[in-house]
């Protein structure tokens, strides 16, 4: 996930907040997820914790992982993801 795909889906998550509350909290909190392992990466590195250097870098794939699991629920019908077209159009193509 690039970082104009974040940009491009946390402006949709502002202009449809009030549409969709529950949404755009979880992905604050995705977000929050998000820089606390690359702001805690170097500190844990530096303080020699091994478990909370292995943690922060699983918190680097936070935004991926949320927009698998909302992928899958949306193909699966199981939930609505009106913001999925915008990110899925903004990919780079290869």
């Amino acid at each position: 996930m690039t970082l104009s795909q974040l940009a491009l889906m946390k402006a949709w998550m502002v202009d449809h907040r009030w549409d969709a509350p529950m949404e755009y909290h979880a992905f604050d909190a995705v977000l929050t997820l998000w820089l606390m392992g690359w702001f805690g990466a170097p500190a844990s590195f530096m303080l020699d914790a091994g478990w909370a250097v292995l943690a922060c870098v699983a918190l680097f794939f936070t935004p991926v992982a949320y927009c698998a699991l909302r992928r899958r629920l949306h193909r699966r019908r199981r939930l609505r993801c009106d913001w999925l077209p915008l990110i899925e159009g903004a990919r780079p193509r290869t």
